[in-house]
């Protein structure tokens, strides 16, 4: 299946149209256009598109196909949209060196696309069609928080068998995810009293000053022994030196790996209270993706897709990552899925973002065969 794979011609120059077609998050237009090519690409395959159409972000691409055997399918999930604005090219062109491609979205995740495409390219040419119904969705706004995608796919997901995740693989190895941190973020928005620094600084309460305060409270919501990390990453506040500030606010972003965390992040941040009594101290936020836990489902799929792996030659590890992605909406459900199954390569959504050519079709051959065993 792999030298199948290796010999198609023309999977190479297609991945470096994906990644020329850009598509930031908040670029409808574009994200849509992106989606169109896609599209035509599955449709050649007998895929059957369904739009769930969108007002302020991308369309969400759902293509689905029909299998040999009536059995509920296999989601097979991604996403449209990168984290590059528009023009980002100019920086980093696509280019390939040293066996690698280089550019913007092509590890996250344009390449894991590229395998969705092959591997069931490659079925259809072995035996005419697919061993069981397939459903793919590539969401328009995952690395934004999937805003408007997050409903759709959690509908699918529950009508399916397993949920197998195209994002990146972890590390040089190709390592796939058996677990994610559950993401969040909070606010936290002081009001003070305004007052001259000068001539009224007694009359002042300093928003700024008390929000410090909160912020050495939250910084002891860190348990490293339990994986939960909480890290103020955006601090606002005042209006000038010589006013006292009657505002300030900080924006937080929380990880955890268990339910139980959250929960208990959630009653401490609910908790908090303003030293100086002048001033009110409002928290709002929360979290975003549940932890993503390597349940029995979960470990049962893995291993399913290591024996696969290893009849390919590929030693398929596994790992637990601190970064959300949704399939930490579909494993929350219940649903057994499996994540990392995408390319192999390294610096997503930095300069240097790239991916191993070689290993694409061998990435696909392991989709392909994880599809008919599952």
């Amino acid at each position: 299946m792999v030298s199948r794979l290796e010999a198609k011609r023309g999977w190479v120059e297609l991945l470096r149209r994906f990644v020329e077609s850009e598509s930031p998050s908040h670029d409808k237009d574009r994200v849509d256009a992106f989606g169109k090519i896609v599209a035509v690409e599955f449709a050649r395959l007998g895929g059957v598109e369904k739009l769930h159409k969108q007002r302020a972000y991308g369309d969400v691409l759902q293509i689905d196909f029909k299998g040999a055997e009536k059995r509920k399918p296999l989601l097979l999930l991604g996403h449209l949209d990168t984290v590059y604005e528009a023009g980002m090219l100019h920086h980093m062109p696509c280019r390939i060196a040293s066996g690698r491609m280089y550019g913007p979205g092509v590890f996250d995740m344009k390449a894991g696309i590229l395998q969705m495409l092959l591997a069931i390219g490659v079925l259809r040419d072995i035996s005419g069609r697919l061993p069981r119904p397939i459903t793919i969705l590539l969401n328009s706004d995952e690395e934004i928080g999937s805003p408007v995608s997050r409903s759709v796919t959690e509908k699918l997901a529950l009508r399916s068998d397993a949920v197998l995740v195209l994002e990146p693989a972890a590390g040089a190895g190709g390592a796939c995810k058996t677990a994610r941190k559950g993401v969040g973020s909070y606010r936290v928005r002081v009001t003070g009293i305004s007052a001259h620094a000068g001539l009224d600084f007694e009359k002042g309460a300093s928003a700024i000053n008390e929000l410090a305060r909160q912020l050495l409270k939250i910084t002891e919501f860190v348990d490293r022994e339990a994986g939960t990390t909480v890290n103020a990453g955006i601090i606002r506040g005042g209006t000038r030196t010589n006013v006292v500030a009657a505002e300030a606010q900080a924006d937080i972003d929380i990880r955890v790996t268990s339910q139980k965390e959250a929960d208990r992040l959630e009653r401490d941040f609910q908790k908090l209270r303003a030293v100086d009594r002048r001033c009110k101290v409002e928290v709002s936020g929360g979290l975003n993706r549940a932890p993503f836990e390597r349940t029995a489902g979960v470990e049962k799929l893995y291993l399913k897709a290591k024996g696969v792996a290893a009849e390919l030659g590929i030693d398929l590890e596994e790992t637990a990552v601190g970064g959300g992605s949704d399939g930490n909406f579909t494993a929350a459900l219940g649903v057994p899925t499996l994540d990392g199954l995408g390319a192999v390569g390294e610096g997503a959504h930095a300069s240097h973002e790239s991916v191993v050519l070689e290993e694409i079709p061998r990435r696909a051959a392991l989709l392909a065969r994880l599809i008919e065993s599952v």
